[in-house]
């Protein structure tokens, strides 16, 4: 059954909240700079994730481990100066938060104050406990994040689907309401059993946000390179490609180069 959509001018952590209470489905997607945040914006996405996924995507790293607190700030400035309507969320890169609650504070302050984010996101549960509750305390919205946690590749070693065990399973529905308890606004679960998704989503009043766990979660996040077919080499189940960018741009490159080496690009009309 559809639900009627409410007009909401400017998305808050209170707006998420009322969203799931309505039944209506919140929607997510990354962005890293101006141009990309004006565009998803624009297209009137809830939420944009300023995600540590730009050490892949806009830097080329094998993983979300190497990128700084610095370059997170500068890419949430860029996408903060972008938007007039979505909630951005920061990501706290690894390194940032999980050795001592005060650096976790200090990190968050610094993104919070230098880029004029709404929100931080942080990767863990019952382990960070501490951290998130020093920055909650200082009065900044945390999003948590449970489930396949990237910047744990290390430990896990693979990108498979986590909690598919009871006790794995059980640990993270404890953490889930932990996190909603110690004051957390909302929690992206990745990569889980859709199943297990489902009864996370049931058994908390704050939002559930799903990549890779299906359905019956309260809302979706892709990284926009991703979904618009940008990246090409990255195919998991979960993924809706709803363009093929590569292609589009591969074949209007290679277009422009043949013109200027054929010198049909700029013809009469396109000069001074």
């Amino acid at each position: 059954m559809s639900v009627a959509k409410k007009d909401y001018k400017r998305i808050t952590t209170k707006t998420l909240i009322e969203m799931k209470e309505n039944g209506e489905k919140i929607s997510m997607l990354t962005a890293y700079d101006y141009t990309m945040a004006k565009i998803v914006d624009s297209s009137g996405v809830d939420v944009i994730l300023v995600g540590d996924s730009a050490s892949n995507v806009m830097a080329g790293h094998e993983t979300t481990l190497p990128i700084t607190l610095d370059q997170m700030i500068y890419h949430a400035s860029s996408v903060v100066r972008a938007i007039s309507r979505a909630l951005v969320v920061v990501d706290l890169p690894f390194g940032s938060y999980q050795s001592d609650p005060k650096e976790a504070l200090r990190s968050a302050i610094r993104i919070m104050k230098e880029s004029g984010g709404h929100a931080v996101k942080l990767e863990g549960g019952s382990e960070i406990k501490e951290s998130i509750k020093r920055i909650l305390n200082a009065g900044i919205p945390v999003m948590g994040h449970l489930g396949l946690t990237p910047q744990s590749i290390y430990k896990f070693g693979t990108y498979s689907v986590r909690a598919k065990e009871d006790e794995e399973a059980d640990k993270l529905i404890e953490d889930a309401k932990m996190l909603e308890r110690i004051g957390c606004f909302a929690i992206v679960l990745e990569k889980i059993p859709a199943a297990l998704a489902e009864n996370v989503a049931k058994s908390i009043s704050i939002p559930v946000i799903g990549i890779g766990a299906g359905n019956g979660v309260d809302g979706q996040v892709l990284v926009l390179h991703d979904m618009i077919g940008m990246t090409h080499e990255f195919s998991p189940r979960f993924l809706r490609r709803y363009m093929n960018l590569y292609e589009e741009m591969t074949t209007a490159i290679s277009q422009y180069v043949t013109d200027v080496k054929s010198s049909d690009f700029p013809n009469e009309n396109e000069q001074y």
